[in-house]
Parts: C-alpha cells; sequence; structure tokens
C-alpha cells in the first residue's frame, strides 16, 4: 500500500522540515520529493504536512505516519536482507560527540547491531572537532558530530538552535567577564561561544574547561559558570539562561553523519550505520528534549 521510496523522502522531509534539505539528502530535484510526499498523502487519504513559504510542520496524522513508515521500512530491510542472503561483516570504526552517547545513541546501535551482528564496532568518543581531524586523517570510517555553519561536509541529522545554559538561579553580573564552561579547542560550541561574545563585545572569562561533558556539567550544575549547549539537548539539573542575563545568541549547529575514506571491508558497514544513524535523526533529536 505505502511505497518504500515514499516512506524515506517522508522521513528525511520530517527530520529536516525542508523539502529543499530533504532533496539535498536524498539526491533528488525538489519537485520529486513534493511528488514523493504528495503521492503518499493521496495513498493515506490525509494530510501529513502544513507548509507554506516559510515553514514545514507535521500535522498529527503525519506524527502517527513517523512509527508507521519507520516499522514499514524496518521490516522491508528485513525481507530484502533475508532474501538477498547479504550479511555485513569486519570491524567499523566509528566516532561520536559526547552529545549523543548521553542521549540517544544507544537506540540506534541496538538496532544496528540486532541488524548486522557481525559487524564489529570500534567506538571512538571524542569533540566534534577532534573527530573531524580524525576522520580526515584516515582513522575513522563515519563519525556522527556537530560541524560550524560554513563548514559543507556530512549529511544532515538535525539542525538545532544553541542556548546559554546554567544552574537554576544562577546571577551573572553584567560588569564582570562572563564566566565560561568550554571543552578545549578545537570544540564547536567553545568557538561559537567565543565568536558570539567577541561579536558583541562582550568581555568574558574561562573558569572551567574539560574535554569530558560530564565535567563540564558536572561545573555548570555547581554553579560556577554557564556554558553554550544545543537546545534539543539540555540535561537535567541545568536550564537555559533567561534573556535577562544579556548573553548574545550563540547561533545555530547543525548535526552531521560524515564519512571518511572509503575503506572496501568497511564501505558497506558504514553506509549501513550512517543510513540507520539518518533515518533515526529524528528519534535523536526528540529523544534529547527535556
Amino acid at each position: 500500500m505505502y511505497d518504500p521510496t515514499q516512506l524515506r523522502t517522508f522521513l528525511s522531509v520530517a527530520q529536516t522540515l525542508s523539502f529543499t534539505q530533504a532533496a539535498r539528502r536524498l539526491g533528488l530535484r525538489q519537485s520529486t520529493v513534493s511528488q514523493h510526499v504528495r503521492r503518499l498523502e493521496e495513498a493515506a487519504g490525509r494530510q501529513l504536512f502544513t507548509r507554506d513559504t516559510h515553514s514545514v510542520e507535521l500535522t498529527e496524522d503525519g506524527e502517527a505516519m513517523l512509527g508507521f513508515a519507520r516499522r514499514i521500512l524496518d521490516v522491508h530491510e528485513q525481507a530484502a536482507q533475508f532474501f538477498t542472503g547479504t550479511r555485513l561483516r569486519g570491524r567499523l570504526r566509528f566516532g561520536a560527540s559526547e552529545d549523543f552517547v548521553l542521549t540517544r545513541l544507544p537506540e540506534i546501535l541496538e538496532r544496528f547491531r540486532h541488524e548486522h551482528p557481525e559487524v564489529d564496532l570500534e567506538l571512538t568518543v571524542e569533540l566534534s572537532g577532534t573527530l573531524h581531524e580524525q576522520l580526515a586523517a584516515g582513522r575513522l570510517d563515519v563519525v556522527l558530530a556537530k560541524r560550524l555553519p560554513e563548514d559543507p561536509r556530512g549529511e544532515l541529522v538535525w539542525h538545532d538552535e544553541l542556548v546559554w545554559i546554567g544552574a537554576p538561579g544562577l546571577r551573572l553580573d553584567p560588569g564582570r567577564p562572563v564566566p565560561l564552561i568550554v571543552y578545549p579547542p578545537p570544540g564547536i560550541t567553545r568557538a561559537l561561544a567565543l565568536r558570539a561574545l567577541e561579536r558583541e563585545g562582550r568581555q568574558w572569562r574561562i573558569v572551567c574547561t574539560s574535554g569530558s561533558l560530564n565535567g563540564l556539567l558536572a561545573a555548570a550544575r555547581a554553579g560556577l559558570g554557564v556554558m553554550v549547549h544545543s537546545r534539543g539537548l539540555i540535561p537535567p539539573g541545568l536550564v537555559r539562561m533567561p534573556e535577562r542575563a544579556g548573553l548574545p545568541e550563540p547561533g545555530e549547529v547543525d548535526f552531521v553523519v560524515v564519512h571518511g575514506r572509503r575503506r572496501p571491508s568497511a564501505r558497506g558497514a558504514a553506509d549501513a550505520l550512517a543510513a540507520a544513524i539518518l533515518a533515526g535523526g529524528d528519534r535523536l533529536h526528540r529523544g534529547g528534549r527535556r
């Protein structure tokens, strides 16, 4: 009843909330993406998106279709693997930033392991900037990480706003430098935080540096200062800083999957894991919302 190609297109639009970005991700023309969605809506007999020139949003029926689409595609893939007899094997070097490891990445890895039990994962957890460097050096096969707004690399998993967070009740003295809790270089949120403050001419001082997200969160919960974090992944015990704090907008960030040099032994596994991450992108985002 429902065409798998149309369902994959629907999921891409649902994850990006953009027909243009979905077309870029899938390598299709925007008119083709619109056609796939229209035909799926005709098959369902329901409107799945509300859209105008400025925004795309899922309808209530579209939210329901998300779950059905994922299950249909999962079964479709399992059947194809069963009857073609293809099984992926080998060792895959996968890098992920700590933001994802502490949220819903385990769900995606569990599903990947279930579907590809003979693929061994070598997991590296690092700063996004470091992961991009290791990927470029050929030490990783695929990476799930943040990227700077001007960086064209990678397939978009989701796009999010960055916000300042701190302990509840934390008050900043407008006459003193902003106390910063940051990753060491080449941390991407560090670079964006400093860029925003310097753009506004705000003085700052780094009160805590840690390569571990848990270390940064401990410092923030203790009230040492503020840090920049994804709005959709704000951890428990911390809150978004109010407007009266007078902090400049730190901007936005993309979360992407990036392939490294194509090792023949890892090519199939890397493609399969990237597809699993892209298909689960909306769950990663929703799972991180508090």
